[in-house]
């Protein structure tokens, strides 16, 4: 319990570090310095007032110099974060693992922000997340570096041969090269059964969404969605418990 409560803590403190990612990398601005500031005033935020979780809810979302209103996405981001340092937690234990999906979740959370607000993956996140993917490899039990090979090429493949296909039936293009870079990524992490998992669960994610999404703003079948979080969130899914879902599906297809 006490491992839980202290994951969780350092899952909202790297949280708080993530919404700086999300709001600077886009932007082109360093994640490093200047430190935090109001966007609306520019006001340095204080310390005290940069307690993750905590401090949102005391402030009750808004800047303590000019009273502006700050997106609950900040909030959201750390709790989300939080929560999924436990999960993995849960899944990996103690040990190497339990850094290489802890880095994972984190560069996916970010992608999935930056790209909901931006419509574009930052190639420092893909590329840079590829290859680290490739070289945490070479330290890991169970997945070498032929595997994180193999789930790049299977995944940067996949998805330019769909887009292919895409533009050149309906002569426009349909999906960006940053799903292409993030699916490799997600190939370095997870090999092939993670590739082909995040891209059919990540569909099916973005199928039950768009739809409703299209209904409700009366468009049409060209509307225009961000597959970057629904590929992430299929590739979390895959990191929580895809093997786990493949097995299930296997004995059930599987004549007895």
């Amino acid at each position: 319990m006490l491992i839980d409560l202290l994951i969780f803590v350092l899952g909202a403190i790297i949280g708080s570090f993530l919404n700086v990612c999300i709001y600077r990398l886009p932007r082109e601005k360093s994640i490093v310095t200047p430190r935090s500031s109001c966007p609306h005033c520019g006001a340095p935020i204080r310390f005290y007032d940069n307690i993750p979780l905590v401090s949102y809810l005391i402030l009750r979302g808004r800047c303590r110099g000019c009273g502006a209103t700050f997106s609950p996405r900040y909030l959201m981001v750390e709790l989300l974060t939080a929560m999924l340092y436990v999960a993995v937690y849960w899944v990996t234990g103690i040990g190497f693992e339990l850094f290489v999906g802890l880095l994972f979740v984190s560069i996916l959370i970010v992608i999935s922000f930056v790209d909901l607000d931006f419509r574009i993956i930052p190639d420092v996140l893909s590329l840079g997340g590829l290859l680290v993917g490739i070289g945490l490899a070479f330290l890991r039990t169970g997945f070498s570096y032929v595997d994180a090979l193999l789930g790049i090429l299977v995944g940067g493949g996949v998805l330019w041969a769909i887009a292919f296909l895409y533009e050149w039936l309906r002569k426009q293009e349909g999906m960006g090269g940053g799903d292409i870079k993030l699916l490799g990524m997600i190939g370095a992490f997870c090999g092939i059964k993670g590739v082909l998992f995040s891209l059919i669960s990540g569909s099916l994610l973005g199928t039950m969404v768009g739809i409703p999404l299209m209904l409700i703003k009366h468009a049409d079948t060209k509307y225009a969605l961000p597959f970057g979080p629904f590929l992430s969130a299929g590739a979390v899914l895959y990191a929580l418990a895809g093997e786990r879902v493949i097995y299930e599906l296997v004995m059930l297809i599987t004549p007895r």
